[in-house]
């Protein structure tokens, strides 16, 4: 029996399906699960492109972050101009300034030195090796170390079979994956400090486009732990890199008036080395035996205790403040991100540690106390 249709209207048109067609919601979710997929498959490919640089855009994101308080002041100072080209610039320039200024002294402290090296590379061919005094001064052993080496390394024929030995291929062949590895290091750096460039110019941008894709992904808890990991690495530029700056500041000046061989450079050399937990150490007991070499023992005795005491307050009390402080994260975790992190990843580590720790403390702590069932 057919439907009555009124006069002067229109019939409406039923839609249909021809046959073997998915029904819409199918359709729909069909095209979902493979959009999910291309994008996953895109991102693994992207991943596998970027592989390789990798390490120096991560370098950049944590240059962006640490410096992101200096840049907005400055910003605000002296306001952007059209195409916000020359602050970028200048900050970018700054950066490879501070990174540069240090290996450019370095290169300039071996040039001199040079000279030395190449005399005493002479004289250990044509006479050997000299004992050294500290020898002398040991409390035991000191006649029978100072036999020692007069008979091996003390003569002209020892001095020459040690120098063949650095002669050979394999060292050679060492100095050239060195060299290799420092062109690549460079190239590295030079895209890194490109990359640093335009997340200065574009920072709002990228910071609304993260927050945006974190909350829409995450909900509030995703954006809450990009703050955290934010702060995290806000907090261990302070307490790694400020505190390890500071040690490397004092403990040069306690060198300086030690006596230290190259107060200058072994500061620098200390200031690296105390940004990694326990690092410090390394540079102290170098300074101290150098000083015990020189024969200037009660000096050294005086830069091991210095270097006690500062190293004490700064890892017992400046560093926790800074960075626990920032993070809301007890410093235990703080340790082990730091430790964990350079192990997995090197010196870039010392950030992508802390952050992945403060990441999952928030997350824990939004579990167990029952914010996780209510964000």
């Amino acid at each position: 029996m057919q439907p009555m249709i009124k006069p002067g209207t229109t019939p409406v048109p039923v839609e249909t399906q021809p046959p073997g067609a998915e029904p819409p919601q199918e359709r729909a979710r069909s095209q979902g699960a493979a959009r999910v997929l291309l994008a996953l498959a895109l991102a693994a490919l992207g991943l596998w492109i970027l592989h390789e640089f990798l390490p120096a855009l991560a370098w950049a994101v944590v240059l962006a972050i640490a410096l992101w308080p200096l840049y907005t002041r400055l910003e605000h100072r002296f306001p952007p101009g059209k195409h916000n080209l020359l602050l970028p610039t200048l900050m970018t320039a700054a950066v490879a300034l501070v990174f540069l200024a240090p290996l450019a002294i370095l290169g300039i402290q071996a040039a001199r030195e040079a000279h030395d090296v190449a005399e005493f590379v002479r004289n250990a061919e044509a006479n050997g090796i000299a004992a050294p005094e500290f020898l002398q001064h040991l409390p035991y052993g000191a006649p029978q170390a100072t036999a020692w080496w007069n008979d091996n390394l003390g003569h002209a024929k020892a001095g020459s079979e040690l120098l063949r030995r650095f002669e050979n291929h394999s060292v050679i062949g060492a100095s050239r994956n060195v060299g290799r590895e420092v062109m690549h290091r460079i190239v590295l750096f030079g895209f890194s400090l490109v990359a640093l460039f335009f997340l200065f110019r574009d920072w709002r941008t990228v910071r609304d486009q993260s927050l945006t894709a974190c909350h829409r992904l995450f909900g509030p808890r995703g954006e809450r732990v990009a703050r955290q990991m934010v702060a995290s690495v806000h907090g261990t530029v302070d307490g790694l890199v400020l505190v390890g700056l500071g040690e490397g500041f004092v403990l040069g000046i306690v060198y300086y008036f030690a006596g230290v061989p190259h107060p200058v450079l072994l500061g620098a050399f200390t200031a690296v080395a105390a940004m990694i937990p326990f690092g410090a150490a390394v540079a102290i007991a170098i300074a101290a035996l150098l000083l015990v070499a020189a024969g200037s023992v009660t000096a050294a005795i005086v830069v091991a205790a210095a270097g006690l005491v500062v190293t004490f307050v700064a890892d017992h009390f400046i560093r926790p403040a800074l960075i626990g402080g920032t993070t809301k994260l007890p410093f235990l975790w703080v340790l082990l991100g730091i430790l964990g992190g350079v192990e997995t990843f090197g010196l870039l580590g010392l950030f992508v540690g802390p952050a992945v720790m403060a990441a999952l403390v928030l997350l824990w702590r939004d579990y167990t106390e029952g914010h996780d069932r209510t964000a």
